[in-house]
């Protein structure tokens, strides 16, 4: 079907207002009033010593997620792009899982399943290690929601590398992390590198499984987007609007680098 000229610019007019009304209007707002007191007012709001706190939490939360996410998502795509095996379209689905489910519901079910009174209770109560309401319950939580992202990213990858390279590198002696290390590696290293930024953005402005498990205490246990709500909260909105804006920050920054890889990644395809 061809478009007349004048629908096409009709349909490119009313996808512009689109966008504007729904993200450009909204940031440049929160940007607006984020600045209107001056850079000095903005720089004191983010430097706090909350601020600070929650933003190195964050950052730590990232630090954690991030290798795990990687070090269980690439041998599992491995598995999912090289095997066939009983209940793989179980497994496929159990992945996209996070996709679906509420964070909430996965903060709720990390209660039932961590919680003291929860079915794996007797960790915190035997042991003394506590999870809901402490890093590691926000680590879960963080874990859980970001689980799809190498694994998707990946996956497609090894299908359309195949296994040809691989086993011609078994056949001249290679050993199995050899192959992997100078093969897979460098063939999946754009996907791989495009779902940990997914990652990483997601983590951080991750709110509704994170306020289910997180004691949301200053200093202790509340990241940026905890901060966030928790300055809105009280009033304090020019605060909220400096940490969002520090947080927009860095979602753009990821989505700068998602553009590279993705220009880098189609010029690598030719």
């Amino acid at each position: 079907m061809i478009l007349s000229r004048p629908v096409r610019y009709l349909l490119r007019c009313v996808a512009l207002l689109y966008i504007v009304i729904l993200v450009v209007v909204p940031v440049g707002l929160i940007l607006w009033r984020a600045f209107t007191p001056g850079i000095g007012a903005f720089i004191a709001s983010v430097t706090t010593p909350a601020a600070i706190s929650a933003l190195q939490l964050s950052l730590l939360v990232v630090a954690i997620v991030v290798p795990l996410n990687v070090l269980f998502g690439v041998p599992t795509a491995l598995v999912l792009a090289r095997n066939k095996f009983r209940g793989k379209s179980a497994l496929q689905a159990v992945i996209d899982l996070p996709f679906a489910v509420s964070p909430v519901v996965v903060g709720v079910a990390l209660i039932l399943l961590w919680g003291s009174a929860g079915a794996l209770g007797f960790v915190e109560k035997d042991f003394g290690f506590k999870i809901i309401f402490g890093l590691p319950g926000i680590v879960l939580a963080s874990i859980f929601v970001t689980l799809p992202f190498v694994i998707r990213e990946v996956e497609p990858l090894l299908h359309e590398l195949g296994t040809d390279q691989e086993e011609a590198a078994s056949t001249l002696g290679s050993q199995w992390w050899q192959t992997f290390w100078r093969i897979t590696l460098p063939s999946i290293r754009w996907g791989l590198t495009y779902g940990i930024m997914l990652t990483i953005a997601r983590t951080l402005g991750e709110y509704g499984a994170v306020i289910m498990v997180s004691s949301n205490l200053p200093g202790t246990s509340q990241t940026l987007t905890l901060l966030v709500s928790d300055r809105y909260s009280r009033g304090q909105e020019y605060g909220a609007y400096a940490v969002s804006t520090l947080l927009m920050t860095v979602a753009v920054v990821v989505l700068v680098v998602q553009v590279i890889l993705d220009a880098r990644r189609a010029r690598a395809a030719k």
